[in-house]
C-alpha cells in the first residue's frame, strides 16, 4: 500500500481560521491543502456568506462535512438538555465526531495527515486538538510563527477580506445560540437575527419542560434576558465595561480602524470550543 501525505485544515466561520487559510496559501502554496467546514446546520447567515468569498480568494472549493444526524436529532437524544460549557455535547457530536468521522477512512488506508489548527502567538491559554492516532499530526503554524492578533487582522484586510459581516455585533463564532455568547451578544441577535433568538426560546423551554439544570445564558431564560428593562441594564453594563477597557487602553494610532473590539477584552477569556470559534 503506497503512503500518502495529506493536508487538511478546519474552518469555522471566524477571522483566526480564515486567516490561517490565507497564510498556507500565500507561504504554502506548494501544498495540496483540503479546506473544510463542519456545518452544525445552525450557523450564522453571516458564516456561510464569508465562507463564500475565502473560497474566491483560495481558488478551490472549501469542503462540508455535515454530520450525520443534526442538531435536532442529538438534542432529542440528550432528552432535550442543552448543551452547556459542563456538557459539550454539540461540539463533540456535531464537530469531532464528523471530522474524525472523516479522517478515519484515510488513516485506516495508511495515508499520513497534517491537520493545521489556527491557535495564535498570544494564546498560550488555549489548548488545540490532541492527536489519538500515530498517522495524524497537528500543526500550529501561527504559534510557529508568532503570529498574534494584530497579525491575523492585518493578514485579512492584505487579502482583501476583511473579517466576517458579524464582527460588527458578535466576535463569538459558531452557532447561532452558542452557550459561550456573553449577554450582550445574545441581545444583539435578538436585534439582528430575532427569528433565530425566538427558536433558540423555543428550545429553552423545551428544555427546562424536560428537566434540564441550563438555560442558554447563564442564571436566566432568554425569555427574562429578552425583556425592555433587562435589555436596557444590559446594554448599561456593556457601555461601563466599554468605557474602562478605553480609559485604560493605549491608542495606537495604525490600528484604530483595524481591530475590532473583542468581547473576551471586555468580559474575560472563555475557554471555548475551538472547532467553533477559530
Amino acid at each position: 500500500m503506497t503512503e500518502t501525505l495529506k493536508h487538511v485544515l478546519g474552518l469555522s466561520g471566524g477571522k483566526d481560521s480564515a486567516a490561517l487559510a490565507v497564510y498556507m496559501r500565500q507561504h504554502h502554496p506548494d501544498l495540496d491543502i483540503t479546506y473544510f467546514f463542519t456545518d452544525t446546520g445552525k450557523e450564522l447567515p453571516e458564516v456561510y456568506e464569508f465562507l463564500g468569498r475565502l473560497e474566491g480568494f483560495l481558488g478551490k472549493p472549501i469542503l462540508r462535512l455535515n454530520p450525520d444526524r443534526d442538531f435536532d436529532f442529538w438534542l432529542k437524544k440528550y432528552n432535550n438538555f442543552l448543551p452547556s460549557a459542563q456538557t459539550r455535547w454539540c461540539t463533540r457530536q456535531l464537530k469531532l465526531k464528523p471530522f474524525e468521522g472523516w479522517l478515519r477512512p484515510m488513516l485506516e488506508e495508511g495515508n499520513k495527515i497534517i491537520s493545521y489548527v489556527a491557535i495564535r502567538g498570544d494564546e498560550d491559554y488555549r489548548d488545540g486538538y490532541s492527536s489519538t492516532h500515530k498517522n495524524l499530526t497537528i500543526r500550529l503554524p501561527f504559534k510557529e510563527a508568532g503570529i498574534d492578533k494584530a497579525g491575523v487582522l492585518e493578514m485579512l484586510e492584505g487579502a482583501g477580506l476583511g473579517l466576517p459581516k458579524y464582527y460588527s455585533w458578535r466576535t463569538r463564532s459558531g452557532c447561532t445560540f452558542c452557550f459561550f455568547q456573553q449577554k450582550i451578544e445574545w441581545t444583539r441577535l435578538l436585534e439582528h437575527h430575532p427569528e433565530d433568538f425566538e427558536e433558540a426560546k423555543r428550545y429553552e423551554k423545551t428544555a427546562v419542560a424536560s428537566g434540564s439544570p441550563f438555560t442558554w445564558s447563564q442564571g436566566e431564560s432568554l425569555e427574562e434576558l429578552a425583556q425592555p428593562e433587562r435589555i436596557a441594564e444590559i446594554k448599561a453594563d456593556h457601555e461601563r465595561r466599554l468605557a474602562r477597557l478605553k480609559a485604560r487602553a493605549q491608542p495606537n494610532p495604525l490600528r484604530v480602524q483595524l481591530e475590532p473590539l473583542d468581547i473576551d477584552d471586555l468580559y474575560g477569556q472563555a475557554k471555548v470550543c475551538l472547532a467553533c470559534h477559530k
